[in-house]
């Protein structure tokens, strides 16, 4: 198929995009890496009146090391960014996340910020984002606003983003020393979205105990969510506590059904994810004490 007629329209500069958003608003799709847009366009699936492409706006390009986090603009290429010795090193999560993207090909391509944009619920950026306590910048001409990544994911293919407002960036909180992570999935096959998924950060404190542990589920809800694991601050980091993790993570989960897996299959999995993405994570953080 092809796509219905639309306006192309590529900015040079930022405030050009944010002034063709407050006039159009809904009516513009935005187009980064065109990895989801595309097949979205060929379906007819959405029929925009204006095609905006953001390529060429320089300052959404970079990579920047700030005292809150990396800050990631909304074109960097997830191929740039897994060859980004400096951002890997700071979000090592997201380093072990992101090979789990599609293949090399459409990471080549697709951008941090459009999969976060498009909030597929088994895609692994988001999930990595919201288990870190990350963050996205959105920008209008009337302000700019800066949104939690536990608020901005919605539902499927639902955000906080409004119509007028463009995402400009990621922020990615900087890796702590004493913090180990891990992440596991399983899929059809290596690079199709997850059945499930699960990314876990654990730092410990002097005598190798829990002091905060995250852990987040992707594919299983209609968004990333994170397992409440408060309980289990000032344990120890092992088997043992994996399994309690894991098993409590499975207990609470709400796991949807669908062509891939049913509810019991994604809730069997989430216990055998969180199991081993834990010892990952806990394994990663004893070595660099």
């Amino acid at each position: 198929m092809k796509p219905a007629a639309f306006d192309y329209c590529r900015p040079d500069r930022l405030d050009e995009a944010l002034g063709l958003l407050a006039e159009y608003g809904a009516d513009v799709s935005i187009l980064a890496g065109g990895m989801s847009l595309g097949p979205m366009l060929n379906m007819r699936l959405v029929r925009p009146r204006i095609l905006m492409d953001i390529k060429k706006i320089g300052e959404l390009g970079r990579v920047q090391l700030a005292r809150d986090g990396v800050h990631t603009g909304a074109t960097v290429v997830q191929a740039d960014a897994l060859a980004h010795s400096e951002l890997m090193a700071a979000a090592p999560l997201l380093a072990l996340g992101l090979p789990n993207v599609g293949h090399f090909q459409t990471r080549s391509r697709g951008t941090l910020a459009g999969s976060v944009a498009h909030a597929d619920p088994s895609a692994e950026i988001p999930l990595c984002l919201a288990t870190l306590g990350g963050s996205i910048e959105l920008r209008s001409k009337r302000a700019r606003r800066v949104v939690p990544a536990a608020e901005f994911f919605q539902g499927v293919l639902t955000t906080a983003r409004r119509s007028d407002e463009l995402l400009t960036g990621l922020v990615w909180p900087m890796s702590a020393r004493g913090t180990g992570y891990g992440f596991r999935e399983i899929a059809q096959r290596h690079g199709d979205f997850a059945i499930a998924a699960v990314a876990c950060a654990v730092t410990l404190d002097a005598s190798g105990s829990i002091e905060d542990l995250r852990v987040g589920l992707g594919g299983v809800e209609d968004r990333p969510v994170l397992a409440e694991t408060k309980g289990f601050r000032g344990a120890a980091a092992d088997r043992e506590t994996a399994r309690a993790v894991a098993a409590d993570a499975a207990a609470a989960a709400d796991p949807m059904s669908d062509v891939k897996a049913s509810a019991d299959y994604r809730r069997a999995l989430v216990r055998a994810l969180v199991e081993d993405a834990a010892m990952a994570a806990f394994e990663s953080a004893k070595a660099q004490r």
